[in-house]
C-alpha cells in the first residue's frame, strides 16, 4: 500500500492561536468532550450540564468570536477558519439565546446518553484509567443534578420535550438506575476491568471505587426518572412537531448551509420516488423479471450465504469487509495516511440498535471504531443490508473523514482537526461515500447494491417525514392525505424502512424528538454532490480534466465544516 507524502508544514497563525487555546479553553468547561477528543487530564471529572455551567460556557464562545472576527486571516486556511467560526460559534449562541440547550431532551443525542456514552469512549486498559472512571461515576450525580436544573428552568419558561420524549427517556434513565439492567453494573465488573485490575491492594482499592461509583451512578439516574417521570411529563406537550422557526434554526445548525424547506420537502418526495424505481430495477436482477422488491428482499434473506449468527461473526465480517475496502481504496482512490489505515469494528455495550462511529484520540493511540448496539432479539444479520453501511462508518466514509481531518496537524488547528463536526457535512460525506463505492463497483453484486438502495430510501424518506411533521405540511393522499403527523409518520417509514419494527420505532422517536438532524443526511449528501459537479463544471469551463481524487483530497483536507463554508472554500 502506498501512503501519502508528509504534509508540508505550516506556520501557525494567530487565528490557529486563538483556535487552539479555544479548544484547551472549552474542555475544561466540558471534561466530556474531552475524553470523546482523546485530550488527556479531565477523564476523572464530569461536564457540568446546570444553566451555569451552559452560561460558563456560551461565554467563552461569545468571546472566543469577538476575538475571531477582529482577526486578518493571513492565508486562505485561515479564511476557512474565520469563516466556519463564525458560523459555528455564531449557531451556538443562537441556540443558546433560544433556550434549546437548556431544553435538551431526546431519546438518542441529550445530556441524558452523554452522560452514559462517555465511558464507551474512555481509557479501559490500565489501573490509572479505571481510577479516572471511578472518579467519574463518583461524581456523575454532579451532571445529573445540574442537567435536572436546567431541564427545571427550562420548564419554568414554557420549554419542555414532547411527552413522547419524556416518557422515552423516564424509560431509558430508569433502565439505567436498575441494579439488574444498568450499564454500570456491567461495566464496573465486566470483563475490561478484570483485565487491568489485579490482585494487588491498590487496584482492591480501585474495585471498592468502581462499586461505589455504579451504586452513585444508578442513583443519580433515579433522580432522574423520578424528575422527569413525576415533575417533567405532567408539563409536557403531546405535540411533537417544533413549528418552522425552530425547524429552521435546527436545519442551519445540522447543515451548516441554509436551506428552502419546502423546496427540499418537494425534493426529498421525488428522490424518494427515484430510488423506489432503481431499487425495482435492481430487484428484477435478484429475483427475475416483474419481481417486486419484497419478492427480491425474501430471497436475498433466505441466502445462507448472506446470513451471519452472532455477534461475533458480524464483528469479523464488519472487521473483514473494512479492511478490504482500506486495502482496495488506498493508494488507488484515496491517499489514506498510515495511522488512518486502522479502524476497530467493535460490538457495542448498548443493545439499542443504533451503529456509529468514534473518532480517533488526538495522537491515534485510540483509533477510530465502528460500533455496532446489537438489540438482545437480533441474532442474526444479512450482508446484504449492510455491506454499505461498513463503507459509511468505516472507509471511505466517516472514518476516513474523520481520520484525515485528526491527521491534518501540520496544517488545521486543533479546532478544526478535533473538535467542529457538522452533522450534515459529515452525513451527507458518509452517503456521498455509499454511492461512491456503487460507483467504483463495489457494490455491483446485486444483493449488495440493493442494500445500499435500502439504505438511501430511509434517509430520503426521513427528509420527508422529518420536515413533513415538524413544519405542518399537507401529507400526500398515499400517505393518507391532511397535516403529517407521528400516526401518518409512522404508516409511512413502514412501508419504506425495510427494519424490524422495534428499529423502526427508535427511529420515529429519534426524529420526532431531534428535529432537523435526521434530513442531514441525505440533504447533506445532495449540497456534496452539487458542490462536486460545480468544481467539475469549472474545471472543464477551463478547460481542464476533472481530477476526484483530487477534489476528495482538498475536501477532505479541510475538516469537517458547514457546507456553506464548504462550498465556498471549494469553488
Amino acid at each position: 500500500m502506498t501512503n501519502p507524502s508528509p504534509v508540508p508544514s505550516r506556520t501557525p497563525s494567530e487565528i490557529d492561536g486563538l483556535a487552539n487555546a479555544f479548544v484547551q479553553s472549552a474542555v475544561k468547561l466540558n471534561p466530556f468532550g474531552a475524553t470523546s477528543l482523546g485530550i488527556p487530564g479531565y477523564d476523572h471529572l464530569v461536564t457540568d450540564f446546570s444553566p451555569a455551567g451552559i452560561e460558563a460556557r456560551a461565554s467563552l464562545v461569545r468571546t472566543v468570536l469577538a476575538d475571531v472576527e477582529a482577526l486578518t486571516p493571513v492565508d486562505d486556511v485561515d479564511v476557512v477558519t474565520q469563516a466556519a467560526m463564525r458560523e459555528r460559534l455564531g449557531l451556538d449562541l443562537e441556540l443558546n439565546a433560544a433556550g434549546e440547550e437548556h431544553a435538551m431532551l431526546n431519546v438518542i443525542a441529550s445530556p441524558l446518553q452523554e452522560m452514559r456514552d462517555v465511558f464507551d469512549v474512555s481509557g479501559q486498559d490500565t489501573p490509572e484509567q479505571w481510577e479516572n472512571i471511578a472518579a467519574r461515576l463518583n461524581a456523575l450525580g454532579t451532571s445529573v443534578d445540574g442537567y435536572i436544573e436546567s431541564l427545571r428552568y427550562a420548564a419554568s419558561r414554557g420549554q419542555v420535550a414532547a411527552i413522547l420524549q419524556v416518557s422515552e427517556g423516564v424509560k431509558q434513565a430508569a433502565e439505567l438506575a436498575d441494579p439488574a439492567e444498568s450499564f454500570f453494573t456491567s461495566f464496573v465488573s465486566g470483563p475490561a476491568a478484570a483485565a487491568a485490575l489485579d490482585d494487588s491492594s491498590s487496584c482492591a482499592a480501585i474495585r471498592k471505587e468502581l462499586e461505589f461509583g455504579a451504586v452513585a451512578a444508578r442513583e443519580a439516574y433515579g433522580r432522574l426518572a423520578d424528575f422527569l417521570r413525576d415533575e417533567l411529563a405532567p408539563q409536557a406537550p403531546t405535540r411533537d412537531a417544533v413549528g418552522r422557526e425552530r425547524y429552521a434554526l435546527a436545519s442551519r445548525y445540522f447543515l451548516g448551509a441554509t436551506v428552502d424547506l419546502d423546496e427540499t420537502y418537494e425534493w426529498g418526495l421525488e428522490e424518494l420516488a427515484r430510488v423506489v424505481a432503481e431499487q425495482q430495477s435492481v430487484a428484477e436482477q435478484v429475483a427475475g423479471r416483474g419481481a417486486s422488491i419484497e419478492e427480491a428482499v425474501a430471497l436475498l434473506d433466505a441466502d445462507p450465504s448472506r446470513v451471519l449468527h452472532g455477534t461475533a461473526a458480524l464483528r469479523s465480517w464488519m472487521q473483514e469487509t473494512s479492511d478490504e475496502a482500506i486495502r482496495a481504496l488506498n493508494g488507488v482512490h484515496f491517499d489514506i495516511p498510515a495511522p488512518v489505515l486502522d479502524l476497530e469494528c467493535m460490538i457495542a455495550p448498548t443493545q439499542n440498535g443504533g451503529i456509529y462511529y468514534t473518532p480517533p484520540s488526538d495522537d491515534f493511540s485510540r483509533p477510530g471504531r465502528m460500533w455496532w448496539s446489537v438489540p438482545p432479539e437480533v441474532t442474526s444479520f444479512n450482508t446484504w443490508r449492510e455491506k454499505t453501511t461498513v463503507f459509511h462508518e468505516g472507509v471511505p466514509g466517516h472514518h476516513l473523514q474523520c481520520g484525515q481531518a485528526v491527521y491534518e496537524r501540520e496544517t488545521l488547528n486543533d479546532w478544526r482537526r478535533l473538535a467542529c463536526w457538522v452533522s450534515g457535512h459529515g452525513e451527507g460525506w458518509a452517503l456521498y461515500a455509499e454511492r461512491l463505492m456503487a460507483d467504483l463497483g463495489f457494490l455491483d453484486d446485486p444483493g449488495d447494491r440493493l442494500g445500499m438502495l435500502d439504505a438511501q430510501r430511509m434517509r430520503a424518506a426521513r427528509v420527508v417525514l422529518d420536515i413533513g411533521v415538524h413544519l405542518g405540511k399537507p401529507a400526500p393522499a398515499v400517505w393518507g392525505g391532511g397535516t403529517w403527523d407521528a400516526d401518518k409518520a409512522w404508516g409511512f417509514l413502514r412501508a419504506n424502512v425495510n427494519m424490524p419494527e422495534a428499529f423502526v420505532r427508535f427511529e420515529l422517536n429519534r426524529y420526532l424528538g431531534w428535529p432537523g438532524q435526521a434530513p442531514s443526511y441525505k440533504v447533506g449528501q445532495r449540497l456534496w454532490e452539487q458542490t462536486r459537479d460545480a468544481a467539475k463544471a469549472a474545471a472543464t469551463g477551463r478547460g481542464e480534466d476533472f481530477d476526484i481524487r483530487a477534489f476528495h483530497a482538498r475536501a477532505l483536507g479541510l475538516g469537517s465544516v458547514g457546507l456553506d463554508v464548504l462550498k465556498d472554500a471549494l469553488s
